[in-house]
């Protein structure tokens, strides 16, 4: 854990106070698509309260990849926990909710439907035979706001859909128990239908309809969304961008739809989105103050687009503050209160404080040169020279892993890697610590992942021996929220390898892929 728990080398330097060039200086606008930057003073924020911010986070057993907080528009404060970086294109799970949800605005400001729509108007193809009440009464605005009526949750229903069945026609045949509007459930397959919707309306995917209207005025254009087999976007997930990015998203809200002096989104539909359209619980967790259009809201005030495992664009609008949050917590709840208990009181005051350039020292020096550290093992065995440049051919297997060659250097650990369906790919591994020139997981379901990282990603991976004969490889997929963690184990001729998903790893449980098997050939 103490490993997980070391810093990030990588933080703003307007945070500390610092400059590097003129743009780097306090309340000035950078010209090209990146937000402006100035120090936290400047925009009424104590350096002091940002130090407070990180030592929380330091001590809270959260593992966090990045954090960016502005104020009054500005970036006051950010950072990267190495190996993650900014111009990483992060998973954003369910925050992509957000997104979807903006696009049915823009299509709603276009003309092109209405949130007060049957959902049932959109797939006169897809129906089932019998059109119960409750389906009928189904509405846009009841996907938007999670009141379905169904008994849970329809993605997995409708990601299992038969061969040749279309999801949509999954989705309408489900028995809707509660009459839509009524009751708050928590339904990705929702989302789904409203990018379905989006791209039926306008003829284009949900992606590829709000980049003329979103992504490229915002000068969002390191990102990408995944579609389902049918050419949909998701919808609930799988859209990847930025930190910054997730950060301009936040601000462009906080802005009620206008960029640049623009107004882009019309404000009544960026009010309601992000205003309590229903009831989600008592006020007694971080998911229970109220929901919108696909935008949570938040304990202490303001909203939120937020994903599982922690990513999250939290808005404030009396503070004029936007949080953005890259992690990869198990306890959302805890990294959330990070920022309503430490940061969100900091974030209040309108006047410019006087500068600090003792906090901004101690901040400077807490974060210099501070990351992740890979698990430490021995950094090399005599057992290498049996087996550097010999392949490995794999019994069948279900990650299609067909045969492995590894090589040996001073100063690294190198696999090639073949899986059914494409060419040898290499990555390498720094002996006890980060490499990741050159490595890149080139498919959605490559270099052994079956579990929550079904794209391409590029890696950071650290080996050591933890024994003479025993290899453990750390590949951290730095473009998602996870890594995997592999155990090769040599006999002789033979090779096994077991897997753990980060996930598993850090609740203590073991992975469900099952034992590699090889030898030498």
């Amino acid at each position: 854990m103490n490993s997980r728990r070391q810093f990030i080398r990588q933080i703003g330097l307007a945070a500390v106070g610092l400059t590097l060039t003129p743009k780097w200086t306090n309340n000035v606008q950078d010209k090209t698509s990146k937000l402006p930057r100035s120090t936290p003073e400047a925009q009424g924020v104590s350096t002091e309260a940002i130090n407070k911010y990180f030592d929380a986070i330091e001590a809270s057993g959260q593992e966090f990849h990045a954090t960016m907080i502005l104020k009054n528009g500005f970036v006051i404060a950010e950072a990267w926990w190495e190996p993650y970086g900014p111009d990483h294109k992060m998973q954003l799970y369910s925050m992509s909710k957000s997104f979807t949800s903006t696009a049915i605005g823009f299509a709603q400001q276009e003309g092109l439907l209405n949130v007060e729509d049957p959902v049932i108007k959109y797939f006169p193809k897809d129906l089932p035979d019998e059109i119960s009440p409750n389906l009928k009464a189904l509405k846009i605005k009841h996907l938007l706001m999670m009141s379905v009526g169904h008994a849970k949750d329809s993605i997995l229903t409708i990601e299992h859909s038969p061969a040749g069945v279309a999801w949509a026609k999954t989705f309408l045949a489900i028995p809707i128990e509660f009459e839509p509007g009524t009751k708050f459930s928590y339904n990705s397959g929702a989302s789904f239908m409203l990018a379905n919707i989006v791209q039926k309306v306008s003829g284009k995917t949900a992606f590829d309809f709000l980049k003329p209207r979103l992504f490229e005025p915002l000068g969002i254009t390191n990102t990408s969304w995944s579609t389902t087999p049918e050419g949909y976007n998701f919808g609930a997930s799988h859209l990847r961008m930025t930190t910054e990015d997730m950060a301009k998203f936040g601000q462009f809200y906080l802005q009620k739809g206008k960029w640049k002096g623009k107004q882009l989104l019309n404000t009544p539909y960026i009010a309601a989105a992000t205003s309590k359209q229903i009831s989600n619980g008592k006020n007694d967790s971080s998911w229970a103050y109220g929901y919108g259009y696909q935008f949570w809201l938040n304990p202490p005030g303001g909203f939120r687009a937020d994903g599982a495992f922690g990513q999250y664009s939290m808005v404030f609008p009396d503070q004029n503050a936007v949080v953005a949050i890259n992690s990869e917590s198990l306890g959302k709840g805890n990294t959330m209160n990070l920022v309503w208990d430490i940061l969100y009181p900091a974030l209040g005051k309108k006047e410019p404080l006087k500068n600090n350039p003792t906090a901004g020292a101690s901040l400077k020096t807490k974060l210099k040169g501070l990351h992740y550290t890979p698990e430490k093992f021995e950094a090399k065995s005599a057992f290498e020279s049996n087996i550097n440049r010999k392949k490995f051919q794999f019994e069948p297997n279900d990650l299609g892993i067909q045969n492995l060659t590894f090589r040996f250097n001073n100063d690294t650990i190198s696999f090639d890697i073949k899986e059914e369906g494409f060419d040898t790919y290499t990555i390498t591994s720094g002996r006890n610590k980060w490499y990741k020139k050159g490595n890149h997981k080139p498919a959605p379901h490559a270099l052994f992942s079956r579990r929550r990282i079904d794209f391409e990603s590029l890696v950071a991976a650290a080996a050591g021996w933890e024994n003479e004969h025993t290899l453990k490889i750390c590949l951290r997929l730095i473009e998602t929220c996870h890594s995997d963690y592999l155990t090769c184990v040599f006999n002789d001729n033979k090779l096994t390898i077991n897997t753990l998903f980060s996930v598993q790893k850090a609740e203590k449980k073991s992975d469900d892929r099952k034992s590699l098997m090889a030898t030498t050939v």
